[in-house]
């Protein structure tokens, strides 16, 4: 009977523990090396409520990650088998080391049925940094020591770190991941301004994962963008950080029970970090005097329409510069005609492609030309002069002489083709018949000196000064006022680039860089700003201060993102109507709240 009664009260307090709330902190070890990233799990057989962490000194924490999961767990008394399932509940961060030393983790706490828990605080000893094993399963070939969700990286591949001014240097944003890890949801891209370039974007049809070497390590690697960058003055030139966020799924370091590698999701927020290039001017010596900036390797043409016509008759002179180098940075030369010749202002085309290697193509400048009179006529020879990265030195093309043999016309002008640029067709009329019809003429006037328009015209001077004094005083007063200068500059400033932008759409790079610089010029003039001022946070603060509506607030700051990004992603005519039209719409609104 005692024997009974002693395995029943044992059984009975075993159920009793069994029943019992239990939270736990939990680590593999004691003692990590300082290159390696390991979980710590806080653990409860339960679902509880309002978890609070602790805090995490000598460490960088990612978290929390919460799992969820059922627990069987079997019982058999006196041949009776009985299951009971729990839920349990694992709140996981991970940490990487900072600093050597030993550290405390002090305790978390959950509620579960109004009761408090608390984890026992966890002693961690950090050491020198250790040999990482390799991952389970992975070719020997190709078995190398990863830091577990550490091993991702953004980086921004340079073509070159040392270029002349104008010279192109190719930026390669790429992400490299380990092979047994996988990214997905690429999110909140932050693109640099690229200041003090002229910046040209590629445009990535699709995102695909290939097999890449970074740090003497095979990755897998996905290129997320290209930029050719033309340097546009000496110096040393800072290209800001690109940025993105990713969730990358990474090895936890542990097997499972069938010996495969578990896996978790991280959040990561990468950047490129702030990179240098070290830009030399061009040099002086054997620079011409015809030199305009051009920088590669070029060929020079003047091509008439043709040379022999009659007076009044138009010709089509094209100038243009077509190879691989700069082609949209500098001016082409303008021919010099004499003076019998009339020359009109030139329509400018471009036909410029802009691979990985920089821009290829042709420009030119079409320029019509109309004789007035009969002769031959000489345009002079015309000089390019570029520099040459090859042979680092300046190069000169000239063209050939050109001669007109104008022949006699009837003096009609008259256009090949229709150009705003050129004059209306007219009629010159070198002779022309004896008038027929008389036209007299009064032959005794009203004398000048005495009348009422003599008086009226000297004293009218004497009348003017207190208005031209008023006047100056005026202008005095607003060229003093150089706050209300700079207003209307800005507000004159908002109005020009969204005439910009009008003229440029359907080009979408110059269209949304026009977008850009009305709306920052829109914020300078109604909230007295300057561009260094320009922080998410300040415009909308400053707006909201001036009671703009959190709605017209909210639509302003989502159409600058929009205008940001859009220079690097594919836009369409209709995309950029509708992104011209918001612009009108929400600078108008603002306009009457602020």
């Amino acid at each position: 009977m005692m024997k009974k009664s002693v395995v029943l009260f044992f059984l009975l307090l075993y159920s009793v523990v069994s029943a019992q709330v239990k939270f736990e902190a939990q680590t593999d070890r004691d003692s990590y090396g300082l290159n390696e990233r390991f979980p710590i799990a806080f653990s409860i057989n339960n679902e509880g409520d309002n978890f609070q962490g602790p805090k995490f000194p000598g460490f960088k924490a990612e978290g929390p990650f919460i799992n969820k999961g059922n627990q069987t767990s079997i019982t058999i008394i006196n041949g009776k088998m009985t299951q009971k399932r729990e839920i349990t509940t694992q709140v996981i961060y991970y940490l990487t080391p900072t600093k050597k030393g030993t550290f405390t983790i002090g305790s978390a706490s959950i509620e579960y049925n109004g009761t408090l828990y608390k984890t026992v605080p966890i002693k961690i000893t950090i050491t020198d940094p250790i040999q990482m094993p390799s991952y389970p399963g992975q070719n020997p070939r190709q078995q190398q020591n990863y830091n577990f969700g550490e091993g991702i990286h953004l980086v921004g591949e340079l073509s070159s770190r040392n270029a002349y001014v104008n010279e192109p240097v190719t930026v390669i944003y790429k992400l490299y991941f380990p092979y047994n890890s996988s990214v997905s949801n690429l999110r909140n891209f932050q693109a640099p301004k690229y200041q003090d370039f002229w910046s040209q974007y590629i445009d990535m049809k699709q995102l695909r994962a290939e097999k890449g070497t970074y740090n003497g390590k095979d990755y897998s690697v996905v290129e997320l963008r290209k930029v050719i960058l033309y340097p546009l003055e000496a110096g040393a030139k800072r290209i800001e950080p690109f940025k993105i966020d990713v969730d990358a799924e990474v090895p936890t370091g542990r097997s499972d029970w069938f010996g495969r590698m578990e896996m978790t999701t991280v959040q990561k927020a990468l950047s490129t970090g702030i990179q240098t290039i070290t830009v030399k001017p061009l040099p002086e010596n054997g620079k011409l005097s015809s030199f305009s900036g051009a920088v590669g390797i070029f060929d020079f043409k003047v091509s008439p329409s043709k040379t022999k016509l009659k007076a009044g008759e138009s010709l089509d002179l094209e100038v243009s510069v077509s190879g691989k180098g700069n082609l949209k940075l500098f001016t082409l030369p303008k021919p010099i005609v004499p003076s019998s010749l009339e020359l009109y202002d030139p329509a400018h085309t471009e036909n410029v492609q802009t691979p990985v290697t920089g821009m290829v193509g042709k420009v030119s400048d079409k320029y019509t030309i109309i004789p007035q009179f009969k002769g031959k006529y000489t345009i002079k020879p015309i000089e390019f002069s570029y520099y040459d990265l090859k042979s680092k030195t300046y190069k000169t093309i000239a063209s050939k002489e050109i001669i007109l043999d104008v022949l006699e016309g009837d003096g009609t002008v008259v256009s090949n083709q229709a150009n705003t640029n050129k004059q209306a067709v007219q009629k010159k009329e070198v002779f022309q018949f004896n008038k027929l019809k008389t036209e007299f003429v009064a032959s005794a006037k009203e004398d000048f000196l005495g009348s009422g328009l003599f008086y009226g015209l000297l004293f009218a001077p004497l009348l003017l000064i207190p208005v031209v004094i008023l006047l100056r005083k005026q202008k005095e007063a607003k060229d003093a006022d150089a706050f209300g200068n700079r207003v209307r500059r800005n507000n004159k400033l908002v109005k020009k680039y969204l005439s910009e932008a009008k003229k440029q759409m359907g080009d979408k790079v110059p269209f949304y860089m026009a977008m850009e610089k009305a709306l920052h010029n829109f914020l300078k003039a109604k909230l007295h700003i300057e561009t260094v001022e320009m922080s998410k946070d300040n415009i909308i603060e400053l707006l909201q201060e001036r009671n703009a509506s959190e709605q017209s607030i909210s639509q302003f700051m989502e159409l600058m993102n929009d205008c940001e990004f859009a220079r690097y992603a594919p836009a369409t005519d209709t995309a950029m109507n509708n992104d011209f039209d918001r612009a009108i719409e929400i600078i108008t609104e603002l306009e009457k709240q602020i």
